[in-house]
């Protein structure tokens, strides 16, 4: 359930920390804290994490280092905060992974409602997107794993998809070879419209690519149809 759901809050100052803390267990949540990397995945070994709200400047390893390795190996969902509020470190943020994004200052009501928005599209499917009766399907030679939320490449390793990478390769496979808008994109995966200026789908899709070992200036699997969106030119076939 999702008012159940444990938050790993990783920030250096202890009073927003205790006073997130408070205010997620009050509304339902379980919390740990942590002040630095060190810290984060000592939480991460010691209990379930269902989701980090993870400082940029952080001291040691900063936020953005910490939401990269975390991509390597966990799909674990990520809110960013930073007490900057340009868009360089939201793109960023969003670049090595992260979720959703969250400027200081902002009110612990905002958060919750950022962290309840984030839980309901990893832990919920919507309608359009339940799951498909094969667990895994294959195309050009990668394999996506439905139930372990990965892909597979063509010579067998495993690599961890962050939630939003997830539900958008998942979109891609469910609409092959059909051209899909930045609206449709945002509005399949997150449940709505695409703000002029939201440039997240974009960057999803080059992490995807990068994922997928794509040539950033010729992919072949996610295309881009200029002036309509992307494609993902493949055929897809279940895993019996």
């Amino acid at each position: 359930m999702e008012n159940s759901a444990r938050i790993l809050i990783v920030d250096d100052d202890s009073d927003i920390s205790s006073l997130l803390a408070e205010y997620l267990e009050k509304n339902g949540y379980r919390t740990a804290t942590a002040a630095d990397g060190k810290g984060m995945w000592k939480a991460l070994d010691d209990a379930r994490i269902d989701l980090i709200v993870l400082d940029l400047n952080l001291p040691g390893e900063d936020g953005l280092t910490l939401c990269r390795n975390l991509r390597a190996v966990s799909a674990i969902p990520v809110i960013m905060l930073t007490a900057r509020g340009e868009p360089l470190d939201r793109i960023l943020g969003l670049e090595m992974g992260a979720d959703d994004y969250l400027p200081k200052p902002f009110e612990p009501r905002e958060l919750f409602a950022r962290i309840r928005s984030v839980l309901r599209r990893t832990q919920a499917l919507p309608p359009a997107m339940q799951q498909p009766d094969a667990q895994q399907v294959r195309f050009q030679d990668w394999t996506m794993d439905y139930t372990g939320r990965h892909l597979v490449s063509p010579d067998g390793v495993v690599i961890a998809l962050s939630g939003a990478e997830f539900r958008l390769l998942r979109v891609f496979l469910e609409h092959a070879n059909r051209v899909l808008s930045r609206d449709q994109l945002l509005n399949l995966t997150q449940g709505r419209d695409a703000d002029p200026f939201d440039r997240s789908i974009d960057l999803q899709i080059s992490r995807l690519r990068q994922k997928l070992g794509e040539d950033a200036r010729s992919p072949q699997i996610i295309k881009t149809v200029r002036n309509e969106g992307y494609v993902l030119a493949a055929t897809v076939s279940r895993v019996k």
